[in-house]
């Protein structure tokens, strides 16, 4: 593995200039403290002082392939060679094969690609198909959901982040989703669950009123919000009420899509279609920015004749859809996914049920493949958090110290509120699965420290 010689100097340097000029994401600009990353490759990157990470992030779950893939960088740098960019018009052999690569992968007739910059603006743009489809305008998401920061996204949104930007005016309207460990319908089994989450949404299209619903937008397997796998039956279902109603029914497959839960898509486990599927991240693992809608045959011809009132710049972008094609192809010819599988099955799922049963600050276990989440509570009996809903400050002290604890035995942790989630490239080893794990097992001591 290639590293960069350790050199403080020049990281100071680096985070001098990033505090004198960027510009943060999600963040009090004065209250972080952005680590100089110094390189990266598979799954591991390192900064400045030679200190190495394994990246149980895959960044913000998008480098499914892991850092740096050679025939990735190759692919890039080939196509810039031929031809950097091109505007969206244009037929360009390597968005055409993108989008071919793309539409060979997903169900049913979802034969279409619109090509976007990222996941935000997919769903912006499968939002605003499904409305201009059906001549509705209200659209209904769960709570416990992330779409993007984009206008729609965001109010489609049903973390906290959505809070400061939400209008109240938007025409989403919010539901709650399957969640047996937090079951807001007091259900006993995921049956239950499925039964009762189903009868909730038809209650919610009843009193919103069908013929004013153009869409049902959910994650295919919730990510950010918690990794909560429906129950069986459940999206079948939501697709029976759409189909019933004449509702667009739309999966974002943004973050669960190409490998991440050990199949190409999250659907596939599930044996639906919806209508419009949004992807981007590991349709290229972020290596230059790409998402997209795929969109069924019924949808797509509402455009045959009339005009999509949509675009990008930098829709099909070439360097961009280079990198996908190598991407997928890379995947196919390596087994990507197969590994991404096998890795969750024999490796990361059932080390983590053995590190719950040792660590009483672990609640639950969920997920598949690479996707997974340890919810973290206080009391296992009554499923109490360890940290409150949206805790910041003080109050996150137990997740700050278990993350900081990960961090000095190597290990990069996705956390988001009471959980952390072990979300490897698929490209994972079972060498570096049992490394990260092991750094887990032992930094969940201090989440033990705060149980009852």
């Amino acid at each position: 593995m290639t590293t960069t010689q350790a050199d403080p100097a020049v990281g100071a340097a680096v985070k001098a200039a990033d505090r004198a000029h960027v510009f943060h994401s999600w963040s009090a600009q004065g209250l972080i403290d952005p680590l100089p990353i110094a390189g990266a490759e598979g799954s591991y990157m390192w900064d400045y002082d030679g200190n190495r990470y394994l990246d149980f992030t895959s960044q913000l779950v998008n480098t499914n392939i892991g850092h740096q893939h050679p025939k990735v960088v190759a692919a890039i740098q080939e196509q810039a060679g031929k031809l950097c960019t091109l505007a969206p018009g244009f037929a360009v052999d390597v968005r055409s094969e993108a989008a071919r690569l793309i539409a060979e992968r997903t169900p049913g007739d979802l034969d279409k690609i619109f090509f976007t910059n990222g996941g935000a603006e997919a769903v912006e743009n499968a939002v605003r198909m499904a409305r201009l489809h059906t001549g509705r305008s209200k659209v209904l998401s769960t709570y416990r959901s992330y779409h993007g920061a984009t206008a729609a996204a965001i109010n489609l949104t049903g973390d906290p982040r959505r809070w400061p930007s939400d209008t109240a005016s938007a025409g989403v309207v919010h539901f709650w989703g399957p969640y047996l460990y937090r079951s807001p319908f007091h259900a006993e089994s995921e049956q239950q669950e499925c039964e009762r989450a189903l009868r909730h949404l038809e209650d919610t299209i009843a009193y919103e009123g069908p013929q004013s619903i153009a869409a049902i937008i959910l994650e295919t397997i919730p990510g950010t919000a918690g990794i909560m796998v429906p129950p069986p039956g459940y999206l079948a279902g939501v697709r029976e009420i759409c189909d019933r109603y004449g509702i667009v029914f739309i999966l974002d497959e943004v973050m669960a899509g190409f490998g991440r839960t050990g199949r190409w898509f999250a659907l596939d486990h599930f044996d639906v279609v919806p209508d419009l599927m949004t992807f981007a991240k590991g349709v290229n693992s972020g290596y230059v920015p790409l998402g997209g809608v795929a969109i069924s045959a019924e949808i797509a011809a509402t455009f045959d004749q009339r005009p999509y009132p949509g675009g990008l710049t930098y829709s099909g972008h070439p360097l961009a859809c280079a990198s996908a094609v190598a991407t997928i192809n890379a995947m196919a010819e390596e087994r990507i996914v197969e590994n991404a599988a096998e890795i969750g099955e024999k490796v990361i799922g059932p080390a983590l049920r053995e590190i719950a049963e040792r660590h009483p600050s672990v609640g639950e276990v969920r997920g598949m493949g690479v996707f997974w989440a340890l919810e973290l509570v206080k009391d296992r009996a009554t499923h109490e958090p360890l940290v409150p809903y949206n805790a910041s400050g003080a109050d996150n002290a137990p997740m700050a110290k278990f993350a900081a604890a990960c961090k000095e035995r190597g290990l990069w942790p996705f956390l988001n509120m009471n959980r952390t989630h072990v979300v490897p490239p698929c490209t994972v080893t079972e060498t570096e699965a049992k490394e990260g794990l092991a750094a887990l097992d032992e930094a969940l001591t201090t989440a033990d420290a705060y149980t009852v």
